[in-house]
């Protein structure tokens, strides 16, 4: 019998790539850290310099560790806010700011979350039904293959895209501040959209979406479809697109991660020709983008 090294067993229980993906995302944002000895360097767009955006890192690499074996770890309620109060505690409470022993973390936390989930639950197949607006409740019955987490209980396939986006947002933030180049490309982005369907729901803007109610029909440029369907201002979220969309948007994978991820605006996006709309109601399109908050 042929025998089955680590890295196949991670691909049994993580969809196909994601635990190369997250390996090697994390191995490029030390990457991006290595030789620098300030990192009092502000990163674009954030409160944080450098030192907290890496700090934040190796902290919920660690957490999202813990997560994956079992262990429960308080961090917010799951609101956007929640999360924000819980980041700012986590790193007054975490002192570390250079750049070496960050990057170091941020790999080793890494990897043994892929240690992790090869040891962990057997895989389970995400459900295709629609996951409704509701914030995750800390009573919530969790399956055999799930874990619970900040934002509800998650499988371990969607806790590592959970890893991944993470990892790919603020790594894309430390390049830029850097001025080196990102990890963010077509098969990450794509690898990003299991987390994204669960989140969705939870990060809906419920003051931008109103009473709206409309099915979007969402489709990557040679990637995934999915759809998002609003009823009277409550997001939901399927595998499958609406069968009669209101509204069609074609968007460019890395765009489509950047723009979900709060790091570019949506106009530019347009305007460059990377998001495209369609349908019965197309003006639907550019709202599409304001309807959440980006965790």
């Amino acid at each position: 019998m042929e025998a089955v090294g680590p890295r196949d067993v991670v691909r049994d229980v993580l969809p196909e790539g994601l635990g190369d993906a997250i390996r090697a995302t994390a191995r490029e944002i030390a990457m991006v850290l290595d030789g620098v000895d300030d990192t009092s360097v502000p990163v674009p767009g954030s409160r944080w310099a450098v030192g907290e955006s890496a700090a934040h890192l190796a902290y919920a690499n660690e957490l999202m560790a813990d997560l994956a074996v079992g262990r429960e770890r308080g961090h917010g309620d799951g609101t956007p806010q929640s999360l924000a109060g819980a980041n700012e505690r986590a790193l007054a409470a975490f002192p570390e700011r250079a750049a070496g022993p960050l990057a170091a973390m941020i790999v080793a936390q890494a990897d043994r979350f892929l240690a992790a989930a090869e040891s962990g639950a057997e895989s389970g197949a995400g459900a295709d039904g629609l996951r409704g607006g509701d914030h995750p409740a800390d009573d919530a019955v969790l399956a055999d293959d799930e874990v619970r987490t900040p934002l509800g209980p998650m499988s371990r396939a969607v806790l590592g895209s959970y890893l991944l986006t993470h990892m790919l947002g603020h790594g894309y933030d430390l390049a830029r501040a850097l001025g080196r180049p990102h990890m963010v490309d077509r098969t990450r982005a794509g690898l990003c959209v299991p987390f994204l369907l669960t989140v969705m729901p939870l990060v809906a803007n419920r003051a931008a979406a109103g009473t709206l109610t409309a099915g979007y029909a969402v489709r990557l440029w040679g990637g995934d479809s999915f759809g998002v369907v609003f009823s009277d201002g409550v997001a939901a979220t399927d595998r499958r697109p609406p069968d009669r969309p209101d509204c069609t948007l074609l968007i460019e994978p890395v765009t489509f991660l950047l723009m979900a991820l709060g790091r570019i605006p949506t106009w530019g996006a347009l305007a460059r020709g990377r998001v495209l709309a369609w349908g019965r109601k197309p003006w639907l399109g550019a709202r599409f983008p304001t309807l959440f908050t980006a965790p």
